[in-house]
């Protein structure tokens, strides 16, 4: 079923009744599909770890950089944070 924006607007409960039962329900702007509605599908749950021993982060990682200090505070800033 393709209804237009408007129609949608005033119809909402029914098309969304008809998506949960499968229904195909498009929904356009002037005449021209633009979306479908359909009946919302759960994702499964995420599983943490996927990059375990896989990446390595370096010790000196949160270390400050000389350089990368010295674009932002100006050369020879010694008393930034």
């Amino acid at each position: 079923m393709i209804v237009n924006v408007s129609d949608a607007k005033a119809n909402l409960s029914k098309l969304i009744e008809m998506a949960c039962r499968g229904e195909k329900v498009v929904i356009a702007k002037n005449n021209q599909p633009v979306v479908e509605l359909v009946k919302h599908q759960p994702g499964g749950k995420r599983k943490l770890g996927l990059l375990a021993g896989k990446i390595h982060v370096p010790d000196d990682f949160l270390d400050e950089d000389s350089e990368i200090n010295d674009m932002f505070y100006g050369k020879g800033h010694e008393d930034h944070p």
